[in-house]
Parts: C-alpha cells; sequence; structure tokens
C-alpha cells in the first residue's frame, strides 16, 4: 500500500506541479492512511485516493468592482467545490493578496476531513479572491463583495454550497454578501452563509467557536496527560477572531498568554495580554498591534511575525496562517521547553515541523481536529437556520464543547489502533478519511 499512495502522490504531482501548499497536504493525509488502506484493499480498488484529491468541480471569475475614486478594479474569484459526500459543500470564503488555486485547494482538501470529524453533515469547500480589505473604505468593500457574489450566487445554496467567513472576511463582509445574495435572489434562504449577524439568523457563539473549540480540544488533551493548563504560560499568533477567542477561553482556564500578533509583528507582554485592549485595537478601530505596546508600557513589539516561536512557553497555538511555524521555529519552541502545540489556523505548523514535534515527543493538536469548532458551529447555524430557531449562547457552546470531545477521543482511538497513542495527526486523518471514504464507496462510481 505504501507503493501505491507514492503512486497517487506522484501522480498528483504531475497534474498540480506548482500547487505546493495542496501537495503538501494531500502527501500528509495519504501517508497517515497507509494502516487503513492495508485493512480496506477495496479503497484501492475503487481508486478512492484518486477520485478523493480531484476536485469535484472548480469555479474561477473576474470580479470587477469601482473603488472611491471612480476607478474600475479587477480582482479573481474562486470557489473549490471539493467533496460532497457526506453534505453541502461547507467552507469560508478568504480574501488576502495571497489567495490563488493552490491554496484554496489545500484548505478545500483540509476542510473535507475537518468536516467529516465534526460528526455533522457538510461536505468540504473553499473560496476567495486575492482582494485585500485592509486599507479599504466600507464602501469600496461592499462594492467589492456585491460584484463577488453576483457571480457566486449562481453556485451556491443552504443545499448545495455554503460559504463561511475566514481570513478577510468577517462580520461586515458577510453582511454585504448576503444582501446582494438575496436582492438577486429575491428569496430570504439564511441558510446560504454563515458566520451571519445574529439579528438576521447568525448564531450565538459562533464567533468564539474556532478559539473556543481549540481550547477544548487541548485541554481534553492535557487532561487525558494528567497536565492542568492553570498557570501555563501560552504563545499565541495572530489577533483575529480565532486567536482572540483562544486567548479569551485560555484566561479562563487560568493560563497566562503572553503573545499574540498581526501581518507586521507580534507584541509580548509579560504580565499577560490585555485582552480588552486587543479588541479595541482590532475589532473596533482596525488598527495594527504595534498601537498596543503604545498604551502598556512592560509590552515589546518586535516587527516580524516569526520571533514570536522564540517566546518562552509551555503551550504554543498558532492561530494565525498556514505554514507559520517551520522546522526551525519547532526546534526554537522545543528548546524552550514547550508541552504541547494545538494549531488554530489551517495547518500552520509545515510537516517537518510536526515531525521534530513527534520526535521530540511534544503533544500535537493537529488544525483538522483542533479548529474544527468554527465549522461545527457553522453547522449548528444551519441546523438553526433550518428550524427557524435561534439557541442560547450556552445551548451553542455546550453542544461545540461536546462536538471537540468526541473529536478528540475520535482521533485519539484511531491513532491508538492505527498508528502510535499520542500521533493524534494520524488519528485524525484516519477517522476522517474512513468516514468520507465510505461514503462515496456507498454513492457508487459518481
Amino acid at each position: 500500500m505504501k507503493q501505491y499512495v507514492q503512486d497517487v502522490l506522484e501522480l498528483v504531482k504531475r497534474r498540480n506541479a506548482e500547487q505546493t501548499e495542496f501537495l503538501s497536504t494531500v502527501k500528509e493525509v495519504l501517508t497517515t492512511v497507509v494502516p487503513l488502506l492495508e485493512e480496506n484493499p477495496r479503497y484501492r480498488d475503487e481508486k478512492i485516493l484518486e477520485r478523493m484529491v480531484e476536485c469535484e468541480r472548480i469555479i474561477i471569475f473576474r470580479v470587477p468592482w469601482q473603488d472611491d475614486k471612480g476607478e474600475i478594479q479587477l480582482n479573481r474569484g474562486y470557489r473549490i467545490q471539493m467533496n460532497s459526500a457526506i453534505g453541502p459543500y461547507k467552507g469560508g470564503l478568504r480574501f488576502h493578496p495571497s489567495v490563488n488555486l493552490s491554496i484554496l485547494k489545500f484548505l478545500a482538501f483540509e476542510q473535507v476531513f475537518k468536516n467529516a470529524l465534526t460528526g455533522l453533515p457538510i461536505g468540504g469547500g473553499k473560496g476567495g479572491a486575492d482582494f485585500d480589505p485592509k486599507g479599504k473604505s466600507d464602501n469600496e468593500v461592499m462594492h467589492f463583495c456585491q460584484s463577488f457574489m453576483t457571480e457566486l450566487c449562481r453556485h451556491i445554496g443552504p443545499n448545495v454550497d455554503v460559504p463561511a467567513g475566514d481570513i478577510g472576511v468577517g462580520g461586515r463582509e458577510i453582511g454585504y454578501l448576503f444582501g446582494q445574495y438575496k436582492r438577486i435572489r429575491d428569496s430570504y434562504d439564511a441558510g446560504v452563509l454563515t458566520g451571519k449577524g445574529v439579528d438576521y439568523w447568525g448564531s450565538l457563539a459562533r464567533t468564539e467557536a474556532t478559539g473556543y473549540g481549540l481550547l477544548y480540544f487541548v485541554k481534553n488533551m492535557l487532561d487525558d496527560k494528567g497536565i492542568d493548563i492553570k498557570g501555563k504560560t501560552v504563545v499565541v499568533s495572530g489577533s483575529g477572531n480565532v486567536a482572540t477567542y483562544a486567548i479569551e477561553k485560555a484566561q479562563a482556564f487560568g493560563a497566562k498568554v503572553v503573545t499574540c500578533s498581526d501581518s507586521n509583528g507580534y507584541v509580548y507582554d509579560p504580565d499577560g495580554i490585555d485582552l480588552a485592549a486587543v479588541k479595541e485595537i482590532k475589532q473596533v478601530r482596525r488598527g495594527r498591534i504595534k498601537e498596543y505596546a503604545q498604551t502598556h508600557p512592560k509590552a515589546e513589539y518586535h516587527e516580524g511575525c516569526k520571533g514570536v516561536w522564540t517566546v518562552k512557553c509551555d503551550i504554543a497555538l498558532p492561530c494565525a496562517t498556514q505554514s507559520e511555524i517551520d522546522l526551525e521555529s519547532a526546534k526554537a519552541l522545543v528548546a524552550n521547553g514547550v508541552q504541547a502545540v494545538g494549531e488554530g489556523a489551517n495547518m500552520p505548523s509545515t510537516l517537518d515541523a510536526i515531525a521534530y514535534f513527534q520526535e521530540n515527543k511534544i503533544l500535537f493538536a493537529p488544525a483538522k481536529a483542533a479548529n474544527a469548532g468554527g465549522v461545527a458551529t457553522s453547522a449548528l447555524e444551519m441546523a438553526q437556520n433550518s428550524e427557524r430557531l435561534q439557541w442560547t449562547f450556552e445551548e451553542v457552546d455546550e453542544r461545540l464543547h461536546r462536538i471537540m470531545k468526541n473529536i478528540y477521543e475520535s482521533a485519539k482511538r484511531n491513532a491508538e489502533k492505527y498508528a502510535a497513542p499520542d500521533d493524534l495527526v494520524a488519528g485524525a486523518n484516519i477517522a476522517a478519511f474512513k468516514k468520507v471514504a465510505d461514503v462515496m464507496l456507498a454513492h457508487g462510481l459518481v
């Protein structure tokens, strides 16, 4: 089966030669499921791997819009509809200059397995555009979102494809996107987008869900080893929703969070991050994280993001973007005594960094399991929309807590059966792969 997997990887490489991010995530998943393939040769015989790595549909379109100066601008939009075996395509929209086909295919492939782990009926997809909302007025963002949705609305629906937010797409953008969809379709399909405002049938606790879910997963992992999170020093990257609410829940658990960052640099506060100040800077003023050091005398601001991983800590939570922890950063963390790493962003650790953590017996919570809380709560939002009901914050949070516990236990159980007891990367991959593969077999050759 190892040779079969290598043959499939070579095929994927030939077809997607320049798509490094996509190739990396395919390799990470396929190489870990070899024991499952050996147990179930039907997956090979019916070419499940070859079918799974091929997108069901890729949509690429132009997005023309007019800026405040009256000048015409042009961006490229995408929607990757990766796999709909267990439900409608589900995955966020990312607006960022770095967006390209490789990154979105990588994110969509990861999303398929992450969504399967939640136990909820959602397939995997991803989308976005190479548009940068930073520095744009509300009017410009609205014009872009309306143009983007004018094309996207042809390809989505509550039972077809349900986008959500991601980097660069928050409540403001979701509002503009939903408004344009409603206008074009002349229908109030609340379940077509998730991450909506609470006043128009969004879910309570959705904003907090990815960060909270990360901490629920990490705490389960630590508790299993008899490690108390209370009193631990935590390093967090990012300052968006994931990082913000990971900090909030870590502090609620009694941990001391000493860093956060944005794309320009990071702040280190030995007294612990003042989360209210971070929220004011990033959520209200849409400012830069360096402003934090201007009002907190003990805090240090450092240009560049990589240095955040040189800060001494017990727990590291990468919550910014993909591949932010490379081998060098992993070595720095291990040298400084890190005990656990929990991935809040999508695949923020490179494959060699993950291998180094595992070699050094660092507890490692992989993204597709640890950050599944956001999409799980999006699926709960879809359920509420279908019922025409809105659950309380406590109801949603309790369901999220239970889902993250189930994901941890499933990853652990499959790790123990097919890999090594603490190899949650393999455990999560195998649990998710098996669910999607079995449903694909049940559906026949489609």
